[in-house]
């Protein structure tokens, strides 16, 4: 037996913590350079903002409905959810955390009624954190997914399920006729991992609703369409094809890419930029374990503008694998200063670091050149506490340039709520 414990609507949630007066309020929470919507409340849901919606496109809302749109604080949200994950392990043995919002929890040998142990939990996060979740309860956990989407629709939109499965719904203990009726109400696309495309390939051949998909014979999806539609239909069946993992595995690629405040058209901003994505991608390494063979990085103007386009990329072999920062932001610099072109408006960058392998696997080298630099691993165990301890930019490489928002190519985050959580001068006082 498996649960799903989701935060609804994160994000806001988030920011209603501390801004009560949101609450009844349409809110949305902006991507980076407070670009389209990431975040959406259940009013502002019902005014039609779908997940994406471009702030341009919705920002007249303001004036007419009400909408309240703030940036995304995504240090904010990042302690909550440590929060909220600590509150959600006590429901069950084992936990794997899937997202920032989610996380499956092994009940296998639980005792006593999941459902009320459930509700129980899922009043501890709200009254302790502030944050309301649904909790879904299956024998596999595509089914534990599915049951968390209709608690969390059957409390937003009564009447499409029955009431008793609102806020938490176990479809363990639903009854065979209970449960055909419960699939019949539900569309496929609402299965975990039936995406768009799939989706519609199944709605053309007649196969409309959840109950629709379970009948199917897993042999025909399989040869129809794939081994991963056939699992999907075997765990809605009752058989456990997907594990709980315990840690995340490891990414092959790790990625650090933002748009710009504004158009970037100078060297030396855009080696500050790429010199913090540099570092960030390798505190990221680190902290799975792993070296770094190549380094690519990348520069491009908007697509969105009518200005000269531009757009290019290179990849840098490294020496020998390697998670040290220096080494890493020494590459993607000098891929940076190989393509840069002046007379471009730029508007984004990013490096990525490829062909990973785990640090367990050392590869020396017979003669080292007059540049090689051994690795750093005890100074790199230091950056990361002092950042650890003192905040992210506590200590950074000097082509970083200076920290703040003083930086040219930083983000636009007009609408940003305060660190209330993660900084001291933000927090709030309370007086008597």
């Amino acid at each position: 037996m498996y649960a799903l414990v989701d935060g609804n609507n994160f994000y806001v949630s988030c920011e209603r913590v501390f801004r009560p007066s949101l609450n009844g309020r349409p809110v949305v929470v902006l991507s980076n350079n407070d670009g389209c919507a990431i975040a959406r409340s259940n009013e502002a849901k019902a005014l039609g903002i779908a997940m994406g919606a471009p702030w341009f496109k919705i920002q007249h809302m303001a004036e007419s409905e009400g909408l309240m749109a703030l940036s995304a604080n995504f240090a904010l949200y990042g302690d909550l959810s440590d929060r909220m994950m600590s509150l959600a392990a006590g429901l069950g043995p084992q936990q794997e955390i899937y997202s920032i919002d989610e996380s499956f929890i092994d009940l296998t040998g639980v005792p006593g009624d999941l459902v009320a142990r459930s509700h129980k939990v899922r009043s501890r996060i709200l009254q302790w954190v502030g944050i309301p979740c649904g909790i879904g309860i299956g024998s596999t956990k595509t089914l534990a997914k599915l049951a968390n989407h209709i608690a969390k629709t059957a409390e937003r939109k009564p009447g499409i399920y029955p009431a008793q499965l609102a806020q938490v719904c176990n479809l363990a203990g639903l009854t065979p006729t209970e449960r055909d009726a419960v699939f019949a109400a539900t569309a496929v696309n609402e299965v975990w991992g039936i995406g768009r495309r799939i989706a519609a390939q199944l709605n053309e051949g007649g196969i409309n609703t959840v109950l629709d998909l379970v009948h199917l014979d897993p042999a025909t999806v399989r040869s129809r369409w794939s081994v991963v539609l056939e699992r999907t239909l075997r765990e809605l069946q009752g058989t456990q094809c997907v594990d709980l993992e315990h840690e995340p595995a490891p990414k092959k690629e790790i990625a650090s890419t933002r748009s710009f405040g504004r158009p970037i058209t100078e060297l030396v901003d855009l080696t500050e930029a790429v010199t913090e994505f540099a570092s960030r991608a390798a505190v990221k390494l680190r902290k799975q374990a792993s070296l770094a063979n190549q380094v690519m990085c990348f520069i491009r103007t908007s697509p969105f503008r009518d200005d000269p386009q531009y757009s290019r990329s290179i990849t840098l072999p490294l020496r020998r694998p390697t998670s040290d920062t220096g080494a890493l932001v020494g590459a993607a610099v000098a891929g940076l200063k190989a393509i840069y072109r002046p007379g471009f408006n730029l508007a984004k960058a990013g490096v990525m670091l490829l062909d990973l392998q785990p640090d367990t696997v050392q590869q020396g080298e017979l003669d080292l050149g007059a540049d090689d630099v051994p690795e750093r691993g005890s100074l790199m165990q230091a950056l990361d506490g002092l950042n650890d301890r003192y905040g992210r930019g506590t200590v950074h490489m000097a082509s970083a340039g200076l920290a703040g928002d003083r930086r040219a190519w930083s983000m636009k985050q007009e609408r940003r709520t305060p660190g209330y959580t993660t900084c001291w001068a933000d927090m709030l006082v309370v007086r008597a």
